[in-house]
């Protein structure tokens, strides 16, 4: 099933194009779905049984989370689709809901059942599973959801709406959140003081045990054992820092600046941008507090008079932007001159 060259170094190298920053999660995720079509290619060869390990990715809004899973299925040729864990609890129906995204995973592996049952879903925001006090018995409470989330993440024959069944054994789950708070239950509960640290990799393993979430975290924050128990691999995501929105506008293979480019482009104009614009984009975007999620609206608001102009002159040969807050510079071809 995985090409020869895909390992987990292999892996991490190819996300690196397309995914700036968080390290040390490409790392985790990297040995999970190795390690997990791995075991898949070795089943039934081996005397010992392997079980499955879903994931849990934690970390702010539009740090990269959906974008990692997207690029980590396109490396593997595997089908995979996104769902949204507060749409789940939103409704009274959610063993159909459930369903539907199978259901899309079918699709995407274009009708295969087989191709799906090897598939990946990520559900995202599953820290909204938590039915806050008192909260009227409109829809389903997160508590339920999580509860029917089991059945499928574990392992059985889901029925869909045309009678056709698919087993979710072989299907890798990964959740993700923002667990807003959660470093405040960590801070109550990690410390970890019994190890000497009189050398570097003490130190070093001291660090990771403090840092890394514990199922007592999840289980106070308002995850179910039950639940948390399904989700044994927990990858942690930082906060985007100005330089990694730079970078995440100006290096990645599809990064923005590229697509705009390409776009131009395709009119026959060359697109520059000056770094100080993308410096003055990231700084709007730390402002909005959604990570990467913005950087995109704000790009497209600075092109989009640019590009309404361009298709119809076709004397324009170069634009050059070098702010924010002045008008881009626009060249015109010599003979225009």
């Amino acid at each position: 099933m995985l090409d020869k060259r895909i390992k987990p170094s292999f892996i991490v190298k190819y996300l690196d194009q397309y995914v700036i920053g968080q390290d040390e999660a490409k790392k985790i995720l990297a040995v999970a779905v190795y390690a997990h079509y791995k075991k898949l290619e070795k089943s039934g060869k081996d005397s010992i049984e392997i079980a499955k390990s879903n994931v849990l990715l934690i970390g702010p809004s539009g740090t990269g989370k959906t974008l990692l899973c997207e690029t980590l299925a396109k490396i593997l040729g595997v089908p995979f689709v996104t769902a949204d864990a507060t749409s789940l609890a939103q409704t009274k129906f959610v063993n159909e809901e459930i369903e539907a995204i199978l259901q899309r995973l079918v699709d995407k592996a274009d009708g295969s059942i087989p191709r799906a049952q090897l598939g990946i879903v990520f559900i995202d925001e599953i820290d909204k599973l938590k039915a806050p006090a008192g909260e009227a018995a409109r829809s389903t409470s997160g508590e339920s959801v999580q509860h029917a989330l089991l059945k499928i993440m574990e392992g059985y024959p889901a029925k869909l709406a045309n009678k056709a069944y698919v087993d979710t054994t072989n299907i890798l789950f990964i959740c993700g959140g923002a667990f807003v708070g959660l470093e405040n239950i960590m801070a109550k509960t990690h410390g970890y003081g019994f190890i000497s640290t009189t050398n570097d990799d003490n130190q070093n393993i001291l660090d990771r045990l403090n840092s890394r979430v514990k199922p007592t975290d999840l289980f106070e924050f308002g995850l179910i054992p039950e639940f948390t128990g399904r989700l044994p691999i927990i990858a942690n995501f930082q906060t985007l820092t100005k330089s990694m929105l730079i970078r995440i506008m100006t290096e990645p293979k599809n990064s923005i600046y590229n697509q705009f480019r390409e776009i131009f482009k395709n009119e026959g104009v060359e697109l520059t941008i000056e770094p100080r614009v993308f410096e003055q984009i990231s700084e709007i975007a730390m402002e909005y507090k959604t990570g990467a999620r913005s950087l995109r609206g704000i790009f497209e608001e600075l092109i989009n008079p640019l590009l309404f102009i361009v298709p119809d002159d076709q004397t324009i040969q170069k634009v050059v932007v070098d702010s924010l807050f002045t008008d881009a510079k626009v060249l015109r071809k010599p003979e225009a001159a």
